[in-house]
């Protein structure tokens, strides 16, 4: 089959969808690899490594998404792009539709196949694609936390470790997933006092086994994060709902009785963020201040270490791209249930029901759009 890889236009994206490894592995297959000149400079990739894996370099994107059968991308498209989009290619990266219905709506009529690749699910039931971001981005937050509770970036002067004599600052995570988890343990290097909030009980007992120095867990209710959220130094909102817009979990009126110069960080925000008061923001452009408290909303946030993020990125993308490349669509949703997951447009039709719920759109089983097996039904 045929490969893409283009640059992402997405702002402050700097990330790219293949690594040269990954080239080489689907050029080794027989497959060609269409890479656009520049895609990887900002990962710290020539396009000489490029080439030496056997893709071929083009100038453009226009030639890119048309000479090939499958793109493959990190974020989806950005309307510049729509117009590439036809029937017969399929489109995998991370799409966010349940809060874009524009991107759908270009989807829908294209009639390409597109995967969220957010979505798709592994023989254990957790997010391969997903997963890895998700690491990255629980390791990042509290560092960018506590930079911006520093005086000089806006913040109340708060050290998240303390010192002798003085308390340390106080961090609430909302969510005990992959993101909340990983954000709890740097959080509690760092020296914070920090509480890690979420409704599942399992989740709590997984992050309290861990055992982290100075983290504490809290069932999720409306009153309990109303009471813990103002006493926050640092807030962390590390929701999420696979493949739907994120609950807003803390009001407005909670946000204004934070103090002065806290911090608010919103990983989930690119799916509508768990804070009332959070809107996307890019790395060019990362805070705002609302109701005197400083808001981080980067959609994006592993893209703060894109050398690091590809690699893991790709990593985990290659396989999925390699069963469809070699089997073809079909045979390959035949084959993978948790890739049938992935699958959210094929052929102007909307063939997730949570999507199309959320959008108030027809809904059509995969099966009824594919030819699937009937043990894939």
């Amino acid at each position: 089959m045929r490969i893409g890889v283009v640059r992402e236009l997405t702002p402050g994206e700097s990330r790219v969808a293949l690594t040269p490894h990954a080239v080489h592995e689907l050029t080794r297959a027989g497959h060609r690899v269409f890479v656009e000149a520049g895609a990887g400079a900002e990962s710290a990739l020539s396009d000489g490594e490029y080439e030496g894996a056997g893709a071929r370099l083009v100038g453009d994107p226009e030639t890119v998404w048309r000479d090939s059968e499958i793109i493959a991308k990190v974020y989806g498209p950005v309307p510049g792009e729509y117009g590439y989009l036809r029937e017969g290619l399929v489109l995998m990266a991370f799409l966010s539709l349940s809060v874009n219905r524009r991107l759908l709506g270009a989807l829908l009529e294209s009639r390409c196949a597109a995967l969220s690749v957010e979505t798709i699910r592994d023989g254990q039931g957790s997010l391969p694609i997903l997963k890895p971001m998700s690491e990255i981005a629980g390791s990042l937050v509290p560092q960018v936390g506590a930079h911006y509770l520093q005086r000089p970036d806006g913040g109340r002067g708060i050290l998240l470790g303390g010192a002798v004599g003085v308390r340390p600052g106080r961090v609430v995570v909302l969510g005990a997933g992959i993101v909340g988890a990983r954000a709890a343990r740097v959080a509690s290097g760092l020296g914070a006092e920090v509480i890690v909030v979420d409704r599942d009980l399992d989740r709590l007992r997984s992050v309290e086994e861990m055992r982290f120095g100075g983290v504490t867990t809290l069932a999720a209710s409306r009153m309990a994060i109303r009471e813990v959220v103002p006493h926050a130094d640092l807030l962390i909102g590390a929701i999420l709902v696979v493949g739907s817009k994120t609950p807003h979990l803390v009001d407005r009126e909670t946000v204004e009785e934070m103090k002065a110069g806290s911090v608010v960080v919103d990983v989930d925000v690119d799916q509508g963020g768990s804070v009332e008061t959070s809107r996307p923001t890019t790395l060019d452009h990362p805070t705002f201040v609302e109701a005197d408290v400083i808001h981080y909303c980067v959609k994006n946030v592993p893209a703060a270490v894109p050398v690091t993020a590809t690699r893991a990125l790709s990593n985990a993308l290659l396989p999925y791209v390699q069963k469809i490349a070699g089997r073809g669509l079909v045979d390959a949703l035949n084959s993978d249930a948790g890739l049938r997951r992935g699958a959210v447009v094929i052929e102007g039709r909307t063939v997730d029901v949570s999507l199309a719920r959320e959008h108030a759109v027809d809904y059509h089983p995969l099966h009824s759009v594919l030819p699937l097996h009937e043990e894939a039904r």
